[in-house]
C-alpha cells in the first residue's frame, strides 16, 4: 500500500493523540508501566537489578559491510521507482513514495542534495533500524539517542549538482530510486527532556558500535546491502 506524506502524518498524529488519552484517562497505567519497565528520570534507563548488556560491535567495519554500487544498483532498480528527473517530478511522484522526515526513532539532517521520501519497503527498513537501536540502547544502559539520515531521494539534477564536489558521488546513483539511506556514523541526536537535566555524555564511537550491531544484523538477516563509506562519514545502504 502506498502512503503519502499527508497520511502518513494524519495516521501518525492520530496514533499519538490516541495514546494521549488512554494516559489521560488512565494515569495509574502509565505510571504502572513506567514503574515495571525501571524508567526512571535518570541517565541510565536500565533497573538496578538488570545488569547491562556489553557493547560488541563488529569486527572490521569494511568487511561486515563491503556491499559495492554494482550489488546496490541492482537492487535499486528491482524495487525502486522510475528515476526522478527533478524536484517537480518529485512532487508529482508522492503516490508511489513515503514521506521521512518526522519519524521518533530517526533524525533527517538538513538535506541539500536529497529529499526525505523514501520506497514503503525502505522506508520500513529505516523505521525497525531506528526502533532495532533504541532498544540496544537500552539493554546497554546507554542513554537514548537517534540515528542521522543524511542522504535519502536523489533526483537527476541532485546528482549532477552533487558530483561537481563530491567525487564520491555516481551518476547512476542508487539514491535516485528512492531505495537508498546514507546514515552518518560520525554524529547522533541525544533525546532528553529540554526542561529535564541534561543527558550524561556518550561518546560517538560508542553510538557508532552499537549501530553497526543494528546494521549488521539487518544485513544478515537479507533486509539490506550496506557499504562503509570512509570519506563520507556514514553507512550507504539499499533496502533488498
Amino acid at each position: 500500500m502506498k502512503l503519502s506524506k499527508k497520511r502518513y502524518l494524519l495516521s501518525f498524529t492520530a496514533v499519538v493523540l490516541v495514546l494521549a488519552a488512554v494516559r489521560a484517562a488512565f494515569p495509574e497505567v502509565a505510571e504502572s508501566s513506567s514503574n515495571e519497565e525501571g524508567v526512571t528520570s535518570s541517565s541510565n534507563p536500565i533497573p538496578p537489578s538488570t545488569k547491562p548488556h556489553r557493547i560488541f560491535s563488529v569486527p572490521n567495519f569494511k568487511a561486515c559491510f563491503p556491499d559495492t554500487q554494482a550489488v546496490q544498483l541492482q537492487a535499486a532498480l528491482k524495487w525502486g521507482v522510475k528515476r526522478v528527473k527533478d524536484r517537480e517530478d518529485a512532487e508529482k511522484r508522492k503516490n508511489e513514495l513515503v514521506y521521512v522526515g518526522a519519524n521518533p526513532y530517526f533524525h533527517v539532517d538538513h538535506l541539500y542534495s536529497s529529499i526525505p521520501y523514501l520506497v514503503p519497503r525502505a522506508a520500513v527498513l529505516l523505521q525497525d533500524i531506528g526502533s532495532a537501536f533504541f532498544d540496544s540502547l537500552y539493554v546497554k544502559g546507554i542513554p537514548l539517542h537517534r540515528p542521522i539520515v543524511t542522504s535519502v531521494l536523489r533526483s537527476e539534477a541532485d546528482v549532477v549538482k552533487l558530483r561537481r564536489h563530491n567525487g564520491n558521488a555516481t551518476e547512476n546513483s542508487c539514491h535516485m530510486y528512492g531505495t537508498t539511506i546514507d546514515i552518518c556514523y560520525n554524529r547522533f541526536e541525544t533525546v532528553e527532556n529540554p526542561d529535564g537535566p541534561a543527558r550524561r555524555a556518550v561518546r560517538n564511537d560508542s553510538l557508532k558500535y552499537v549501530l553497526s550491531e543494528v546494521l549488521r544484523d539487518m544485513r544478515e538477516q537479507g533486509r539490506c546491502y550496506i557499504k562503509y563509506e570512509v570519506k563520507q562519514g556514514c553507512f550507504h545502504m539499499t533496502v533488498r
